[in-house]
């Protein structure tokens, strides 16, 4: 049965092909658990053949929801915030989901009350909080959001729903990849500690490089920025003693091999460099960046699986840490031998 020239199918019309009602198609659109297998097949089949398209105005008045998800999202300059972004958002979109984000910059005097007085202002099903600090976790658990709210950080949390690429993990990789290398010297420049990735990353460092029996020295705290990792190494004297440099992000590793380039130093026979994220340039830089890659679309994926899991009523799936992978590049070597 085919609609007349320049009209859209409707739910109505979907219903009489199968032979079903049209509350029964809206169940099926609506993945109501109780619906009888060959049930779905026959409207699924009837929504194909007729290129139906559900309205999402009418399917959230039908549920009395948005279909919306609010992504609060710190630090949106940074590589890893944008890419979890941009993944939600097409997890979203391929869900049914669209979704509304607020960006919190630095300099900028937005709250995050405010920024979620803003979202819920748009009528949001849910909230997912991206990149967050330990301050605006604080703030977060003064607010009443009244929708469920999941954020993506390192650890499990008692007041919010969880998903995040495995830090430890990734971390590990990295060291544990120069110790395969042979190196037993390590300096880890961290990123600003208030960041839980940047802290979970700090104590991964710590609890890996202590389990190989690594030297212990102090770590240097960075900002993220590549201009940070520059001046540091533009500002080593003479050939340290630690031979690799792990960073907690790709930004500051390649400011860092610039640096060290700027000041005499060769990376990697002098120094090896290991970044963290594996943004697209990390492959293109000279020499080409060893790093831990996230996987951003499995995130995406996942966030928006718990999140509608969350929207309507369902049991919230088994969240697993997403797991990373080292890359290894040319700016990763074995240590240089010890002159006399």
């Amino acid at each position: 049965m085919a609609s007349p020239a320049g009209d859209k199918p409707n739910i109505r019309q979907v219903a009489q092909l199968a032979g079903v009602s049209h509350m029964t198609v809206s169940r099926v659109l609506n993945d109501h658990p109780n619906i009888r297998e060959a049930t779905r097949r026959r409207v699924e089949e009837a929504i194909e053949q007729l290129g139906y398209r559900p309205s999402m105005t009418a399917r959230a008045l039908a549920t009395q929801r948005s279909r919306r998800i609010g992504v609060l999202v710190e630090s949106a300059a940074t590589f890893g915030p944008t890419s979890t972004l941009y993944a939600v958002e097409s997890a979203a979109r391929a869900s049914g989901y669209v979704v509304s984000s607020v960006l919190l910059r630095a300099g900028e005097e937005i709250t995050p009350q405010e920024a979620v007085d803003h979202l819920v202002a748009q009528g949001v099903d849910a909230l997912c909080v991206v990149a967050p600090r330990s301050s605006s976790i604080a703030a977060l658990r003064r607010i009443a959001v009244g929708v469920p709210v999941l954020v993506v950080k390192p650890d499990k949390d008692p007041t919010f729903l969880t998903v995040t690429v495995d830090q430890q993990a990734g971390t590990a990789l990295a060291v544990d990849h120069l110790v395969s290398l042979g190196h037993r010297d390590i300096l880890h420049l961290a990123g600003p500690l208030d960041w839980l990735d940047a802290r979970t990353r700090e104590r991964s460092f710590h609890a890996r490089a202590k389990s190989w029996g690594l030297r212990e020295r102090p770590i240097v705290v960075g900002d993220w920025t590549a201009d940070f990792a520059y001046d540091f190494a533009r500002g080593i004297r003479e050939l340290p003693e630690y031979t690799a440099i792990f960073a907690a992000n790709d930004d500051m590793a390649v400011g860092l091999v610039h640096g060290l380039h700027d000041r005499g130093f060769s990376v990697p026979d002098d120094v090896s460099v290991v970044g963290f994220d594996d943004i697209p340039l990390a492959r293109h830089v000279i020499p080409p960046l060893t790093t831990v890659r996230q996987n951003f679309h499995a995130l995406g994926v996942s966030v928006v699986d718990v999140l509608r899991a969350a929207i309507e009523e369902q049991e919230i799936p088994p969240v697993t840490k997403i797991p990373p992978e080292i890359v290894a590049r040319a700016s990763s070597a074995a240590p240089r031998k010890a002159t006399s």
